[in-house]
């Protein structure tokens, strides 16, 4: 089963997550060794020609399905702030994603609607309420608190928000925005769950594993590095009718 083998995974060593954009990555990820896989929220919002925060829930609904259908991996969901503000919505978009195939997904405490961290007892509200839809199905629940990539640098507050959600039954922690070996040492040591730390081009794995990250995922990343690819190629054929970048071929 795609849960207990997810659930496993953050037992053993520490790993990375990527995050595929569509079906065919996620295949490709498959065959490159990867355990499992995690969505991007604003890799797959490219896909539909949206912006990030711009997709329904019914259409994550039917990404997690092509995900879960394409692959043998366990995929865990970017399910945003629950696609509203209050927990009932958390806790129905984790229903939501666990009956279309996820093995677990992560809510954050952004408030997209209004552009604000929510307080924080309204937040490990809605992580409560999230840990309970999940429970049926063994859904690992990842909380997020999002604020060192909404303005604020206020590492405590991070850790005190972490420290929270982990009482609330977070199954695994993530506060993307961490910048530094230290920091990402600073948190792990202040929790006992599963943290997954989102990668950096100046940190390697090793690092992140050493300070204690037992994830390491990759956001957008892979998606836009694909997406300059394209941009970069179509320069260079639009511009000089070059088409020597056109040497790729299928790695499926």
């Amino acid at each position: 089963m795609k849960v207990e083998q997810f659930r496993k995974l953050h037992e053993g060593e520490p790993f990375v997550i990527p995050n595929p954009w569509d079906a065919g990555s996620a295949r490709m990820l498959e065959s490159l060794g990867f355990g499992a896989l995690a969505t991007t929220s604003s890799g797959f919002a490219f896909t539909l020609g949206k912006l990030d925060g711009e997709v329904t829930l019914d259409e994550v609904a039917a990404h997690v399905r092509a995900l879960d259908e394409a692959t043998a991996l366990p995929v865990s969901v970017d399910l945003e702030n629950g696609y509203g503000a209050e927990p009932e919505a958390a806790a129905r978009a984790v229903e939501v994603a666990a009956e279309a195939g996820a093995a677990g997904g992560s809510i954050e405490d952004w408030d997209r609607d209004e552009r604000r961290i929510y307080e924080r007892e309204h937040a490990v509200e809605r992580v409560r309420a999230a840990v309970e839809a999940a429970r049926p199905s063994g859904f690992v629940l990842t909380a997020r608190a999002e604020n060192l990539i909404r303005g604020s640098d206020d590492l405590d507050d991070t850790i005190a928000r972490l420290q929270a959600y982990e009482a609330a039954g977070a199954d695994v922690l993530y506060a993307p925005g961490l910048r530094t070996v230290e920091q990402v040492r600073a948190v792990c040591r202040a929790v006992s769950k599963p943290v997954n730390v989102l990668a950096r081009p100046d940190l390697t794995f090793a690092e992140l594993a050493e300070a204690g990250a037992q994830r390491v995922s990759v956001g957008g990343g892979l998606a836009w590095v694909a997406a300059q690819a394209l941009a970069d190629a179509a320069t260079a054929i639009r511009d000089k009718g070059d088409f020597s970048a056109l040497t790729a071929s299928s790695p499926l």
